[in-house]
């Protein structure tokens, strides 16, 4: 693995697989690994990556299991929700990072707060997009009426058909999707030239499919200790108030809960520079 002082892409062997990933920021920097969500790619940090270099920060930004053409085992059962975040750790690993901020939207959120729930040990701050705390997300699923019909992507994804269904009229059912929350055609051009890719799909696919399978249930997710920011766009189509919200009562350590009006589920897409300046004060008071 290269040793870049700026932006720069690169493969990391990480938990028996090789990741495609982004760098910047010198090697000796306090570590920040960011998660990408679905349906979507390291590409989404394209401009925090950039600002954490800049200030300092050694971040990474990899295309995870399934993302990357390297790290796309076959079968549901690669994709349980442990194994995600043994990846995450293993990268981490890599880096030489003992202790790490962590950041993570939508899918790549959950994994954050897995792993800041799992592995506080590890971390040293925690910053989520767009996806509250798992067993918050359990209650709003219970609680909240709206919320199921937010959430109905995860049990139609469970239909062994769904990927060909996304796939339709050049993917057209996920360019609908993110054109909806604001994604410019570019960036969703971007996404597409990896999960337009049927195999590719199907893997991300997969992490939906395998939740119920796995050893890490969003339920039973302790309470966050360390320094957490959560970031939720009051118009975010797949996460309501209750759960947005209700985040808090899943966080002992100190917590910043940052609300963006007007804005939907895609921030770093919808937003420009919005988030960019949010994570660069949250990790800043909350150095290694």
């Amino acid at each position: 693995m290269t040793e870049p002082t700026s932006r720069s892409t690169t493969s990391i062997e990480a938990n028996g697989l090789e990741f495609t990933a982004d760098l910047a920021g010198p090697a000796d920097g306090a570590a920040v690994l960011l998660l990408h969500g679905f349906p979507q790619t390291r590409h989404t940090w394209r401009a925090e990556l950039e600002a954490l270099g800049a200030a300092g920060y050694r971040a990474c930004a990899p295309d995870q299991r399934g993302y990357s053409a390297g790290a796309r085992p076959k079968g549901i059962d690669n994709y349980r929700t442990e194994l995600l975040v043994a990846d995450a750790l293993a990268i981490a690993d890599s880096l030489g990072a003992d202790r790490f901020h962590i950041v993570g939207h939508d899918w790549g959120g959950a994994l954050a707060w897995f792993i800041a729930a799992h592995h506080r040990e590890r971390v040293i701050s925690v910053t989520v997009i767009s996806r509250p705390h798992p067993a918050a997300f359990m209650l709003a699923m219970r609680d909240d009426p709206g919320q199921p019909h937010r959430s109905r992507h995860h049990p139609a994804f469970q239909r062994p058909e769904a990927t060909d269904a996304l796939l339709v009229e050049n993917a057209g059912p996920l360019r609908r999707a993110m054109a909806r929350s604001a994604v410019p055609k570019a960036d969703i051009d971007a996404y597409l030239a990896t999960l337009g890719d049927r195999d590719a799909l199907d893997s991300a696919v997969n992490w939906y499919r395998a939740m119920g399978q796995s050893s890490i249930q969003s339920a039973d997710a302790p309470a966050i200790s360390v320094p957490t920011m959560f970031v939720w766009g009051n118009e975010d189509a797949t996460v309501g108030r209750m759960a947005a919200e209700n985040t808090a009562d899943f966080v002992t350590g100190p917590y910043c809960f940052a609300e963006l009006r007007g804005v939907n589920h895609f921030v770093t897409d919808e937003a420009p520079g919005v988030f960019t300046e949010l994570l660069l004060d949250h990790i800043a008071e909350h150095p290694a």
